[in-house]
């Protein structure tokens, strides 16, 4: 194997420690929320654009395919294992990959235990923006969570590597 689709143990430990602060805040708000809010209870924190819900989600990104939480834990552990296994192929190695990868895991695990807890079988939402326009219609955007928040900032980063990669200098060619 190449040094360049080797992963070194530090760089692991990298991955897996980011992911593991990811998870244990994940949980921790979750907690919190459950504790403190009843079941699509609102605490608004800025009126007109930000509140704190407490939303139970046994569906997708925007309550798509709801009903299937187990089916929809099978997809993720999936995921999981997929990016684990395939890490190599999106600059695993350096520092923002490793980021990269340590948020994306952690989101996909802090939203899997949440599937899997036999107390919940759902994902437990609750932050939750939107803007209040005239007339008292509300324009907003799901509620969504530390785990979700992870996987897309991770996504995000795996986009820019990849597009720098794309765009990196070559070079020559002897």
């Amino acid at each position: 194997m190449s040094a360049a689709h080797f992963i070194s143990e530090k760089s692991n430990r990298r991955i897996f420690g980011l992911a593991f602060v990811v998870v244990l805040l994940d949980q921790f708000t979750k907690w919190l929320v459950l504790k403190k809010l009843t079941e699509y209870d609102e605490k608004v924190i800025i009126p007109g654009f930000f509140n704190f819900t407490r939303r139970a989600n046994t569906g997708a990104a925007w309550s798509m395919f709801t009903g299937n939480n187990m089916l929809l834990a099978a997809i993720a552990l999936a995921a999981l294992v997929a990016l684990f296994l395939t890490r190599r192929h999106f600059s695993a190695d350096r520092l923002l990959g490793q980021v990269a990868f340590g948020l994306i895991f952690g989101g996909i695990i802090g939203n899997l235990a949440d599937r899997l807890n036999p107390y919940r079988h759902a994902v437990v939402d609750f932050l939750h923006f939107y803007l209040q326009r005239r007339g008292g219609n509300a324009l907003d955007f799901p509620a969504f969570n530390v785990a979700d928040s992870a996987i897309c900032t991770g996504v995000a980063l795996i986009f820019i590597i990849t597009w720098r990669n794309e765009h990196a200098p070559k070079p020559a060619a002897n």
